[in-house]
């Protein structure tokens, strides 16, 4: 389905980022995984254990080093069709506004919208001449208002409307871009670290897990799965959409 194509996938080493890689790399593609650390790109280049898999270190949030990873990426594999921009440590909790600390703001601004824009920035004028799928991973909670979540919820917002915008500019030169919607996801470490917290936040995953339609919240295959779908040529009429993967716990939002 992607053999060929060049997949460069920002915040690729774990979690979402890290799924999307295999079904890429089961689908055909070259993928390149990007992070900051490349003691944990070592390792998931040993988990992903293919031979059309490789790592460049840098910081997404940082403009440099998000073109630096671009070039290196191009030099190495040619022309880059498919980009993901994912990942971002989230380094402040679920808390009620009031709780948030004042350096919150700024920082997951850097880490949660930053960490968006500058890889797109930065691969543009590598996929203007041949075109391609640009995938930006954000939450829910920028789509239904969620006690707790005003800052991660606020910028999910900004990247529904990031998506859009995108899209309609860069339909002249044959880029689509989607987005996925996240909520509670399986099989990542996120889920893993909020369910042993044991307080208020495990309670919260706890409450969410309880209300899926299925009994279960997705599993971060599944939405590698729809990632697929985006970053193939079957949503070759499909741009400007962001896709909720939450398992039916919530419908509506824009």
């Amino acid at each position: 389905m992607l053999a060929g194509k060049v997949a460069l996938i920002f915040g690729g080493t774990a979690g979402i980022g890290r799924a999307v890689a295999r079904a890429f790399l089961d689908a055909g593609a070259t993928v390149v995984i990007n992070g900051r650390d490349p003691a944990r790109g070592a390792d998931a280049l040993q988990r992903l254990s293919n031979p059309r898999a490789s790592f460049e270190a840098g910081d997404g949030a940082s403009p440099a080093e998000a073109r630096e990873v671009v070039r290196r990426t191009v030099a190495a594999h040619g022309p880059i069709g498919i980009l993901v921009a994912s990942g971002g440590a989230a380094e402040t909790s679920p808390a009620l506004f009031e709780q948030l600390p004042d350096d919150a703001f700024e920082a997951t601004y850097r880490t949660q919208f930053l960490n968006r824009v500058f890889p797109i920035r930065a691969a543009l004028p590598a996929m203007k001449e041949r075109g391609g799928s640009i995938i930006i991973i954000g939450t829910d909670a920028g789509r239904h208002a969620t006690v707790g979540e005003s800052l991660h919820g606020g910028l999910g917002a900004a990247k529904i409307m990031l998506t859009k915008t995108l899209a309609r500019e860069f339909a002249r030169w044959h880029i689509r871009v989607n987005g996925l919607a996240l909520t509670v996801t399986a099989g990542t470490e996120a889920f893993d670290t909020a369910m042993a917290r044991g307080d208020w936040v495990t309670d919260l995953f706890s409450k969410a897990v309880a209300r899926f339609p299925a009994k279960r919240p997705p599993e971060a295959a599944e939405v590698a799965g729809v990632a697929l779908f985006l970053a193939s040529d079957l949503s070759a009429q499909v741009t400007g959409q962001t896709i909720s993967v939450n398992g039916g716990l919530s419908f509506g939002g824009w």
